[in-house]
């Protein structure tokens, strides 16, 4: 009897072992499909948030009464952040759409002059002696 070559078996080795692989990925993959979260796991989960939920409204109640500034002051910054988060959100937006971006062209800066009299208590001319000079 003849024996087969070396390599004939580690061939057949190699696809023995191929196919041993393709078909344990096979059984993982179907295993993970069966073992998906149960409806017991799902409430057990939602009772617990509520129950955390409960739990920090006691506490910031009770927190709230015995230092109503802070909580009024809290509340006021919690706003202010979310207002500000809110106008930048748009204002993004705005610079994606295209419709808020800045107008192009020049600017140039106009000195402010002081006017005649200057001072509050002044009296205000008429038109006409404000136009023609007067003579004085």
């Amino acid at each position: 009897m003849k024996t087969p070559p070396i390599s004939d078996a580690v061939d057949h080795a190699r696809e023995a072992a191929g196919r041993a692989a393709s078909s344990a990925q096979d059984w993982a993959g179907s295993v993970g499909k069966n073992l998906r979260r149960t409806d017991a796991a799902k409430w057990l989960e939602a009772g617990l948030k509520i129950g955390a939920l409960r739990t920090g409204a006691k506490v910031v109640g009770g927190f709230a009464r015995r230092n109503p500034v802070v909580a009024v002051a809290t509340v006021a910054g919690a706003g202010l952040i979310w207002y500000a988060a809110r106008r930048r959100m748009h204002q993004q937006r705005a610079l994606e759409d295209g419709s808020g971006e800045p107008i192009e062209g020049q600017a140039r800066r106009v000195e402010a002059r002081k006017g005649k009299g200057g001072g509050r208590n002044t009296t205000r001319r008429s038109r006409a002696e404000a136009v023609t000079p007067s003579a004085e």
